[in-house]
């Protein structure tokens, strides 16, 4: 993963202007330089194994990455709906997010803007870089002076990276990826398990970060996120990134039930939060999914349905029994004390 503070201070304010000006950058046909930037390379190499990908079906865009280092996710990874994916590392230069996504959104495509940024860049030799457009293109560099084990391979949809490895991992990614099964993110998580698998990070584990992106941007960036989610310093990160991957989906299922509510579909909320219930224990959520289950099917009339469900919350944390009496005045449940005395009851 990368260095950040070696290189900030000589060079934000012609990434303001850089990414201010992404008009001005497709017109001129070149992007604003990387600012200069310090002589030599920073005293600590950090280093990393990465995806960028799509999904020709969906349109999804994704990254993800694992590294020895501390909370990767904060810098490696940039994505975003309908432009594209980045992935910065080696000696890392986070202006390449940015900065790569401005032009792609302006209409380069990946191998693009990646060639304009590494013509542009000082210090290039020592930067590793993965990008993928809303088109499917992809490209990736590996600058000269990236520490070995290091290299990549651009395939069909998705290009893959690796440095300080303890050998060729690229190609086993980039096999698992194209042999996955499943969405976006279940075929980069195939190809993070796949780097691991065949050796991994030379210094061993530490912080992972898995990002997807919608097809179609929506005009509400927060909405465009399919998975946004980062182990920050964890023995094991792609193994915990998997089970973030897994739980996400199940609450993925409680959104949905909540928008059926919503709609007055209540036969479709049941379904949703039903379907949430069943992919994760009650003690993954301390009871949670399936409290709000029952005070749903309490304001749908449906009590008798409820009070298991309440016994469930209440078996896995009592202090779900004390939350009862503080819903009516919210809007949450009826204000009917001898229904909430009945659902404090529940044994």
């Amino acid at each position: 993963m990368p260095q950040r503070s070696r290189f900030a201070p000589a060079r934000l304010p012609a990434l303001a202007l850089a990414v201010a000006g992404a008009a001005l950058l497709l017109a001129a046909r070149s992007p604003t330089p990387l600012a200069a930037q310090p002589a030599g390379v920073p005293p600590r190499p950090v280093h990393t194994y990465s995806i960028v990908a799509c999904d020709s079906a969906t349109g999804e865009l994704g990254v993800a990455v694992q590294s020895h280092w501390f909370s990767v996710g904060a810098v490696v990874p940039w994505a975003e709906a309908g432009v594209g994916a980045v992935a910065t590392q080696s000696f890392s230069e986070p202006a390449y997010g940015p900065l790569g996504l401005t032009l792609m959104r302006a209409g380069r495509s990946a191998p693009e803007a990646l060639k304009a940024l590494v013509g542009t860049d000082a210090h290039a030799e020592v930067r590793q870089v993965g990008m993928i457009d809303a088109k499917c293109r992809a490209d990736a560099f590996t600058g000269a002076k990236a520490i070995a084990a290091a290299g990549h391979r651009v395939g069909a949809r998705y290009a893959v990276q690796a440095n300080l490895m303890r050998g060729n991992v690229w190609d086993a990614m980039a096999q698992a990826f194209e042999t996955s099964r499943g969405d976006l993110a279940e075929r980069l998580l195939a190809a993070l398990e796949a780097a691991e698998q065949a050796g991994g990070d030379l210094r061993g584990r530490q912080s992972a970060a898995l990002l997807v992106v919608r097809g179609t941007p929506s005009g509400q960036p927060w909405n465009d996120r399919v998975f946004d989610l980062r182990v920050e310093d964890h023995p094991a990160p792609v193994v915990e990134l998997r089970r973030l991957v897994h739980l996400a989906r199940a609450y993925r299922h409680m959104t949905a039930g909540d928008e059926a509510v919503t709609r007055g579909d209540v036969d479709a909320a049941i379904r949703e939060y039903a379907a949430a219930e069943a992919m994760v224990p009650d003690s993954a959520t301390n009871g949670e999914m399936v409290f709000w289950h029952a005070v749903m099917l309490v304001n749908a009339g449906r009590v008798e349905e409820a009070l298991p469900l309440f016994r469930r919350a209440f078996r896995v944390d009592a202090s779900w029994r004390e939350l009862v009496p503080r819903l009516p005045a919210a809007g949450q449940l009826p204000a009917d004390p001898a229904l909430l005395q009945r659902i404090a009851a529940v044994r």
